[in-house]
């Protein structure tokens, strides 16, 4: 029964590309047009199809995970490629309307973070081995999109122009008080410290990431101007020059948008300016895969523009700016995935076949989202009042109207 219920739903689903699926029977069926190269799975765990009909996505990720699906030439890109448009054009289907219903009709339990769960869900994915994270970062260990200004960049190089990038929106002075929310490793406080002379204050809930962004501003002799602390984001009190975060609001949660953005202007000095970096979906609100909830960020959530904007506008913040990047964290993806590839061995040391597997499946259809799926990346900057910043973006470019002026005058 579960064999022919999972054939119904995929000659439904499979209308761009083909796909030949060998049963566990032995049995193989085509999908999708004949005359295109197909993908070629077989399943090789008996229970299989009925996981694969009551709970797709889950279903599909572990089945990779643990080798109950295997993919000819192991063509992991191949096979996602083709389940992602897939999935892009079967909306329509009543199994996956049924699927989509059902998770947004969790998203407040799935989304709902107090403190003492922030926690406990940060440490489930930035608690792991620091090494699992030398064996694809760069050396700064900055785990959020780079910004390839040119596409011939180095992965530090683009790392390097994001931190630049986002600090020159902050318009920094000398001496001004930063408040980061969410500093991973340390590595943009301290840019923000030893290049522009700023004060930093940055938090985190991952006590691997606390213990090692305070050993680097000690070693860099910035701990003067640049302190780590253990706690959550809105336990902070006083008022900053900046608010900054990074690849930190996919962890807020939609029933907390208002009370994070309300925090960031309650931080704010009246002159204040914050940027607000986070992945978005160019599309209207959703639901987070299972698959990814349960294995990779458990309380994660990818946030429409229109969600983001409403819970904004009541805080009594100004948007001075929106720029959004869409095809940058899908080539800073290739980059993590093909290093990590490379050094497979090294992580099936630190923990064993199916945790690797369950990483380069999830760095490598995060990837494919943004190229096929409608993820992007939002960088919303805001002010207390409309004139904190200057009136055109010239002044983040080099060689800008005003840049061409000055050097003329």
């Amino acid at each position: 029964m579960w064999d022919r219920l999972l054939d119904h739903m995929l000659g439904g689903f499979i209308t761009t590309g083909a796909l030949d699926v060998t049963y566990p029977d032995g049995q193989e069926r085509k999908y999708g047009a004949a005359d295109a190269p197909p993908v070629r799975i077989r399943f090789h765990d008996e229970d299989l199809p009925r996981r694969l009909v009551l709970s797709t996505e889950m279903a599909l990720g572990e089945a990779y995970m643990d080798g109950g699906m295997t993919i000819a030439q192991d063509d992991l890109e191949g096979f996602l490629t083709l389940i992602i448009r897939n999935a892009v054009a079967s909306e329509h289907l009543w199994w996956r309307k049924t699927a989509l219903g059902l998770r947004r009709a969790r998203r407040i339990f799935d989304q709902w973070n107090p403190a003492h769960r922030a926690r406990q869900n940060v440490a489930h994915h930035y608690d792991l081995s620091s090494r699992l994270y030398d064996l694809f970062l760069d050396e700064d260990r900055q785990y959020s999109c780079a910004y390839f200004s040119r596409p011939d960049m180095s992965l530090e190089e683009a790392q390097e122009a994001k931190k630049h990038h986002i600090a020159g929106k902050l318009l920094l002075q000398p001496d001004m008080e930063v408040f980061e929310i969410g500093c991973g490793w340390g590595g943009f406080g301290l840019t923000l410290a030893r290049d522009y002379g700023a004060r930093v204050l940055g938090v985190t809930l991952s006590e691997e990431q606390h213990r090692i962004a305070t050993d680097r501003a000690a070693r860099a002799g910035l701990a003067g101007r640049v302190r780590y602390e253990l706690r959550d984001y809105r336990s902070v009190t006083g008022q900053f020059d900046r608010v900054v975060s990074i690849g930190m609001f996919e962890h807020v949660g939609v029933p907390h948008y208002r009370e994070y953005f309300t925090h960031v202007n309650d931080r704010l000095k009246p002159d204040g300016v914050a940027l607000i970096h986070t992945i978005g979906r160019a599309a209207p609100p959703g639901s987070t895969s299972p698959w990814i909830t349960k294995y990779i960020f458990p309380g994660g959530y990818v946030p429409a523009l229109s969600e983001m904007s409403r819970a904004m506008e009541k805080s009594g913040l100004y948007p001075t700016d929106l720029e959004v990047w869409r095809l940058h964290y899908a080539e800073t993806l290739r980059h993590w995935h093909d290093r990590f590839t490379t050094r497979e061995t090294e992580a099936r040391a630190l923990y064993d076949e199916r945790f690797t597997r369950m990483w380069r499946y999830y760095l490598k259809a995060s990837e494919l989202t943004f190229r096929h799926h409608r993820q992007c990346v939002f960088q919303l900057q805001l002010a207390k009042h409309q004139q904190a910043v200057p009136l055109t973006r010239d002044y983040l470019y080099a060689d800008g109207p005003d840049a061409r002026q000055h050097a003329a005058e």
